[in-house]
């Protein structure tokens, strides 16, 4: 912990720097693997929607010393084509089945009833029609259109309209990938995995605005002081932040992971299952993204600009005179130096120890004569 400690006070001071914006390619390409396979997952997988999207019925009952596979006999035997029974903790058990034919329902649960031995009034029926499905779906979609929308205007107010691309690309690039986890893993979608879907985006974008406030505050008069290009300053962002965003996705993530592995895993509870699972992926993609999309594709946008491309100009004659100038981003292998080039003619001085100051020395003072008697 204290070389965590240490390692976010040198990357704070500049003394240490990943060269993340140096290697935005390499992570624009790992994106687009991920990307690609998301979409190949959709493509031709697609999405396991749970009954609640497709229509159906849930039946919820207890079952101590019946297997899956017997619950599953009595179910088939009844009518249901391929039913999903799945264990809930070890006293329960929930059966899911496509849509069903009148008078259907009441065989089922009149055969689980004999299977499980237990009267056919203690077993949960939940009949969902898929217009429901349906109504949730374009009420999930309306909403996130409407949150882009007013989070574009927002981080186009607070920002620029730049960061509020590089912000909406990283929430997309987020979402694409979560949903193509769920479309190649075979995970059910219900309506918890549409819930968190939409919470994984408030999370994500926050990691993004710490970087961006940052960058901003880097970025203040850049052109003026011609010492850095806007790659650099955008660097040194990231690097200033990342501890913080570690922490805060760790923090975050660790109680997702004991929802998700006792709160489902132990005690088998299914709508705690789908809200953890999308949240837990969602959660690890949107850190991902905040520091190794978001703002490299700002960097990348705004290094196009004519007036950025006349300060790297600036900043590189500078850099060749030898004054004081910070190396950009692409001059950087893995870390950063504060060590400064003089001046030509004038002798460098050597690099001061970690963590001590340099001063410069005073001039001894005149020693007063002695009073006289």
């Amino acid at each position: 912990m204290a070389r965590l400690t240490d390692l976010g006070g040198q990357l704070q001071s500049g003394e240490k720097s990943f060269n993340i914006i140096g290697n935005k390619k390499k992570f624009f390409i790992a994106s687009g693997v991920l990307l690609l396979v998301a979409v190949l997952g959709l493509a031709f997988r697609g999405l396991d929607r749970g009954v609640e999207f497709k229509g159906g019925a849930v039946f919820d009952a207890k079952a101590q010393g019946i297997s899956v596979a017997d619950v599953r006999g009595a179910v088939e035997d009844a009518g249901a084509k391929e039913p999903k029974v799945q264990k809930l903790g070890s006293d329960r058990v929930r059966v899911e089945t496509g849509a069903l034919q009148e008078g259907q329902a009441a065989k089922i649960r009149d055969a689980m009833s004999k299977r499980l031995g237990i009267p056919a009034e203690e077993i949960d029926q939940q009949i969902v029609g898929p217009s429901w499905g349906s109504d949730i779906s374009h009420k999930a979609v309306k909403s996130l259109i409407i949150f882009l929308f007013l989070l574009a205007i927002y981080l186009g107010i607070v920002f620029e309209w730049k960061l509020a691309v590089g912000a909406l690309i990283a929430l997309i690039h987020d979402v694409a990938i979560t949903v193509g986890i769920y479309a190649v893993v075979g995970f059910t979608v219900s309506p918890a995995t549409v819930i968190g879907l939409l919470t994984i985006l408030g999370y994500s974008l926050y990691d993004t605005v710490v970087v961006y406030d940052k960058l901003k505050e880097n970025t203040a008069n850049l052109t003026n002081a011609n010492r850095y290009t806007y790659s650099s300053a955008a660097n040194m962002a990231i690097n200033q932040t990342l501890i913080r965003s570690i922490n805060t996705s760790l923090i975050a993530l660790l109680p997702v992971a004991g929802l998700l592995f006792v709160g489902a895993g132990l005690l088998g509870a299914g709508v705690l299952k789908d809200l953890a699972l999308v949240l837990f992926v969602g959660m690890a993609v949107g850190a991902y993204s905040s520091i190794f999309i978001a703002t490299p594709l700002v960097a990348l946008m705004k290094e196009r600009e004519p007036e950025m491309q006349a300060l790297a100009k600036r900043v590189a004659q500078r850099q060749a005179a030898g004054k004081d100038v910070r190396p950009s981003p692409e001059a950087i292998d893995g870390e950063a130096t504060d060590a400064v080039p003089a001046p030509a003619g004038v002798p460098a001085r050597p690099a001061a120890a970690p963590g001590e100051r340099v001063q410069p020395k005073r001039a001894p003072r005149a020693r007063r004569p002695p009073p006289q008697k």
